[in-house]
């Protein structure tokens, strides 16, 4: 199925389910922002990486106007609701400021194996055990998707972006999990570099050699 939406374009990834808080600014932004509120339409968000526009985004809805400054600025908030392909822009819309694009919704499979999700939920904590962070995934973890969990996992947006076109669950648990092998790896790596440069100068309580049975040729 295809569909026209105006775009958002950010240099940043939305993902499925993700609350996102926004400040509008910019005229042509407030205006799409205005328009989609009062019809009730989403809007999409496609990334965009050195100033280029990806293909894919992620379709987000107005939750709410959280604030409406004197000047038209406005704060609101959002959730996203699927990923798009981006297929052909729409510049020039009659009487509009922004642009806008007909895409399409790649089918998304979200089911997940229990035991893979519960896997890169472990290792998600010991991550932020080690980098002594605290995080509230505000859900069971039994309920969590690779979406919750991609943004709090030191994930560029490369590599954020990368997962968003990831079209199975599995898929994108894989990618997280390797992800967080890696980073566990290099942290523990820093963790015991610290802990010698530490002991660097500090009295050291260590055996001595036992000659007992040791000869020399």
């Amino acid at each position: 199925m295809t569909n026209f939406i105006p775009l958002f374009p950010l240099n940043l990834v939305v993902y499925p389910t993700e609350k996102l808080n926004l400040h509008i600014f910019e005229p042509r932004y407030k205006q799409l922002i205005k328009d989609c509120f009062a019809n009730q339409k989403p809007f999409g968000i496609p990334t965009v990486l050195n100033n280029e526009l990806k293909e894919f985004g992620c379709i987000v809805k107005i939750v709410e106007i959280s604030k409406e400054y004197e000047d038209g600025k406005l704060d609101i908030k959002t959730e996203g609701i699927k990923v798009f392909r981006l297929l052909e822009l729409v510049n020039n819309i009659p009487d509009k400021l922004y642009d806008g694009a007909i895409v399409n919704y790649p089918e998304n499979n979200l089911k997940f194996n229990k035991a893979n999700t519960s896997t890169i939920v472990k290792l998600a904590k010991e991550l932020h055990l080690e980098l002594q962070v605290n995080k509230d995934f505000k859900k069971q973890d039994d309920e969590l998707l690779s979406y919750d969990i991609a943004h709090h996992i030191g994930l560029t947006i490369e590599e954020e972006y990368e997962l968003l076109k990831l079209l199975q669950e599995d898929q994108r648990i894989e990618y997280i999990k390797q992800h967080l092998i890696k980073m566990l790896i290099e942290i523990k790596k820093l963790n015991l570099l610290k802990t010698k440069i530490q002991l660097n100068g500090h009295f050291k309580e260590l055996g001595g050699f036992n000659f007992t049975n040791f000869s020399t040729k």
